[in-house]
């Protein structure tokens, strides 16, 4: 249960790419991305990182591929991981082509800079050999010399005109599974940058505030830059940029699609900052079943209030709701209606078997 949005998001129309199994743009779910910060020769610690990052809840993950060694790995990689997988490649052309036969699904280049005509051919003639899609990677700290002195300093202009060009590039090679992404730092060079790129093009955006910082202010960053984008119908696949633990970036990028509507997974806790009213220790209780019930993917709503203030208005409008009462006696409610109280003690273990019980009968009637 939940209420109904007050606004309902109108997406942009966009184009649709294959990433392996997973499609981007048109009306497919808006896909969640990480990378991993392992060596990707460390083969068995990146197969780790990627099967942490999917547990997370991500689509597709990116691995970074500077040399030979490490596309050479990309081989064994790919058999162990369950989703699609880009590589990260940046000016050598024989990387983009080695990451292609050895089982990247994406390549993420930017055609400018990987040479000439001849070697730009290659990496098309690969990516179509081996069904790899491609994503044009404009960012501000790294674009090309003429446009950085035709602008004298990074500017919505200046990445828009950077991924026209690479856009030209491969529609002139007849190539045209990619999606794009401008990204910058800065909140609002971004979000201006991609609002100018939606209206000159219709391919898929990957958006993105690049090395967006430590956890609580990335995830601030992130939220305000893609929010005011998604809330805009603008955006096909997301990766949020942290200094952390890669499966961070995945949860974040979830909690942001899950609070505009956009793509439900797993359990949306509705939970209060908690006062001198709570009749259990709200904060403490919502970590703990945060922890509990991370393995449920069914989307659920489930609100933890600690008083009657708000706590049966928040429970008529989830799937299941706990409330603080007096003496320790605390209401649950189940599909907005109460059913019966749990005494403190018995609050974790209660409300994790209903949740539970509730991700079972929606499977079932699925």
């Amino acid at each position: 249960m939940s209420l109904r949005p007050f606004r309902d998001i109108k997406r942009r129309k966009t184009r649709v790419v294959k990433v392996g199994d997973v499609l981007v743009g048109g009306d497919n779910p808006i896909s969640v991305q990480s990378m991993t910060n392992t060596l990707t020769t460390d083969v068995k610690s990146t197969i780790k990182q990627i099967n942490d990052i999917t547990a997370e809840g991500a689509d597709i993950v990116r691995v970074s591929c500077p040399d030979k060694d490490s596309t050479s790995a990309l081989k064994e990689i790919v058999k162990h991981v369950s989703v699609p997988i880009v590589a990260d490649i940046h000016f050598h052309y024989k990387r983009a082509i080695e990451s292609a036969e050895n089982g990247a699904k994406c390549l993420r280049i930017n055609p400018g800079n990987i040479g000439d005509q001849k070697k730009i051919k290659e990496v098309i003639s690969s990516a179509k050999n081996n069904d790899c899609s491609i994503r044009i990677g404009v960012n501000a700290g790294s674009l090309e010399k003429d446009i950085l002195e035709k602008y004298k300093e990074p500017c919505p202009e200046a990445l828009v005109e950077s991924a026209k060009r690479n856009i030209k590039i491969l529609e002139d090679q007849d190539f045209f599974n990619f999606k794009i992404s401008v990204k910058s730092s800065d909140v609002f060079l971004s979000i201006a940058a991609y609002r100018q790129l939606s209206k000159v093009c219709d391919y898929p955006l990957h958006l993105g505030i690049t090395e967006a910082g430590s956890f609580v202010s990335g995830s601030i960053k992130s939220s305000i830059g893609l929010g005011s984008l998604l809330m805009d119908g603008i955006g096909d696949t997301i990766r949020i940029s942290l200094s952390d633990d890669p499966p961070k970036e995945v949860r974040i990028g979830n909690e942001i699609l899950k609070s505009l509507n956009l793509r439900n997974r797993g359990v949306k806790i509705i939970s209060c900052p908690s006062c001198a009213r709570q009749a259990f220790p709200v904060i403490n209780t919502v970590k703990i079943l945060e922890d509990k019930l991370s393995h449920i993917k069914t989307p659920i709503t489930l609100s933890v209030i600690g008083c009657v203030v708000n706590g049966p208005g928040e429970a008529a409008f989830t799937d299941v709701g706990i409330t603080g009462g007096g003496k320790g006696n605390n209401m649950l409610y189940l599909s907005g209606i109460q059913s019966h109280k749990v005494i403190t003690e018995d609050i974790i273990s209660k409300v994790v078997e209903q949740v539970e019980k509730k991700a079972i009968e929606i499977e079932e009637n699925k």
